[in-house]
């Protein structure tokens, strides 16, 4: 077959096919009398197989060891293509990514572009002072998803504190995508979720605050009871009791349960759990401290009853602690006549 008729069969124009005899990849079996390239059965299936080992990604080289090397095993090859091809699809996704938020952001004129550019450049900065820089100026201009995503990978808490910022002022367009790094797999991803939902001030960043109450890792669970407390949220208590306990930013904890107990109801229920974690015992005396500080501000008979038996405590520190509390809550009461 001459190489035209090669070139009409295959799909590969005769330039190449040229090219394929010159690098010794595919030589025409013969000659016409009038010295034209002909190629056999054998030549035109080698040549098929030239094109599909390069629809994989294979150099022309890379085909040659393939088809002509017979300790040529393809596995590691075949690997590394992998690999190439994950690296350039990230790499293409990226540039997608930008694209669209370039495209989000509506830009009037190519300095808006550049603007544009410049910041998402100086969020995936490698210095954290040009990421702390960027998104405090960058509130009205920054794409939200971008913020959302760069306060989710954050892990300098300067920084993370001025995206969460920056997201709060760009207000609650970042709910949606905040909401789903709280299902990240990661932890630490779902706790910055929380600390930035924990910024934006309404009903549905409240609900996402609840949700995360019985998320797995408690870290994650206390930063939600923290937010939860000054909103109100009843079904933050049990976590604040347990970080009263624990000694977990346990003053925070004690704060927000107070803020709690401006609810009559809520301050009863508060003090009956803080008092049924009283324990006995030189080993517990830390906990009871706490739990004596706890009680200090939440309001009624219970929580003074619980102070009253605290005063009489065992451990020295505890006692002392317990009776201060109740002179400091019975001056109040003698103000307040």
């Amino acid at each position: 077959m001459l190489i035209g008729d090669v070139a009409r069969r295959s799909g590969v124009s005769a330039r190449m096919l040229r090219h394929y005899e010159s690098l010794g990849l595919v030589r025409p079996t013969g000659r016409t009398v009038g010295g034209y390239r002909e190629y056999s059965d054998d030549d035109i299936r080698r040549i098929f197989h030239i094109e599909s080992l390069r629809t994989l990604g294979l150099s022309l080289r890379e085909v040659g060891r393939a088809l002509d090397d017979p300790g040529f095993t393809p596995s590691d090859l075949v690997t590394d293509l992998i690999r190439q091809t994950t690296d350039r699809i990230a790499a293409e996704t990226d540039l997608l990514t930008r694209l669209r938020r370039i495209d989000a952001a509506e830009p009037a004129a190519w300095d808006d572009v550049l603007q544009i550019v410049a910041l998402l450049q100086a969020l995936g900065s490698d210095s954290a002072g040009r990421r702390q820089r960027a998104a405090l100026t960058s509130a009205a201009d920054a794409p939200t998803d971008a913020l959302v995503e760069a306060a989710l990978s954050e892990s300098d808490p300067n920084v993370a504190g001025a995206l969460r910022w920056a997201l709060a002022q760009s207000g609650d367009g970042g709910l949606t995508l905040l909401a789903e790094g709280l299902t990240a797999p990661d932890p630490a991803v779902r706790d910055r979720a929380v600390q930035s939902i924990a910024e934006i001030p309404d009903a549905a960043a409240t609900t996402l605050l609840r949700s995360a109450l019985t998320d797995a890792d408690v870290t994650v669970r206390r930063h939600a009871a923290l937010a939860l407390g000054p909103r109100g949220a009843a079904d933050a208590v049990p976590t604040l009791i347990d970080m009263v306990v624990d000694g977990a930013n346990d003053v925070d904890a004690a704060d927000a349960l107070t803020t709690l107990a401006a609810d009559p109801d809520l301050a009863e229920r508060i003090a009956t759990g803080l008092t049924a974690r009283i324990t006995p015992g030189a080993d517990a005396a830390p906990v009871r401290r706490r739990l004596a500080q706890a009680l200090a501000d939440i309001p009624g008979g219970t929580a003074s009853d619980a102070l009253g038996v605290l005063a009489g405590d065992e451990d020295r520190g505890v006692a002392l602690t317990a009776a201060y509390v109740l002179q400091l809550r019975a001056g109040r009461a003698t103000g307040a006549q």
